[in-house]
């Protein structure tokens, strides 16, 4: 004959606990999730914004409204994809701003990462990205020699 056996107070304790922290960390796991995203939406975004500077310079026909609207076009993509730069830096090289030459924007942007604090994210980083466009080879400028 068998014994009959007794439940021990422990049973179940190991499923019960899962059942408690289970919650816990898929909410832990959906707000590092969240965070991420956020940091790499930025990076594409500012990568975006560089891009759009570069063109804009590139249309210019002076090295001082090309750099404006380097800085114009940057911000301006930036704040529509609704990228809270804290300090934004936008360096453009017109050096070759001719027809057939280049022009390169560096943007720089300091994130703010602010309202992830209670995840023990730092409150921003510094992202930045760069972009080269051509000049178009026949375009007029006010410097360009005309064909003999």
């Amino acid at each position: 004959m068998s014994t009959p056996t007794t439940a021990r107070p422990d049973d179940g304790s190991a499923a019960a606990e899962v059942a408690i922290a289970a919650p816990f960390l898929v909410m832990l796991l959906v707000f590092v999730g969240a965070v991420i995203h956020r940091g790499v939406d930025a990076r594409i975004r500012i990568d975006d914004a560089a891009h759009q500077a570069a063109r804009a310079a590139s249309i210019e026909r002076t090295p001082s409204a090309a750099a404006t609207a380097a800085q114009a076009a940057a911000t301006s993509a930036l704040a529509q994809a609704g990228v809270v730069c804290t300090s934004l830096s936008v360096s453009a090289s017109t050096g070759e701003l001719r027809p057939g030459g280049a022009v390169g924007v560096s943007v720089t942007c300091q994130v703010d990462f602010g309202d992830a604090l209670i995840l023990g994210v730092p409150s921003g980083k510094t992202l930045s990205a760069s972009a080269v466009e051509p000049v178009d080879l026949w375009r007029s400028t006010p410097n360009a020699r005309s064909a003999p």
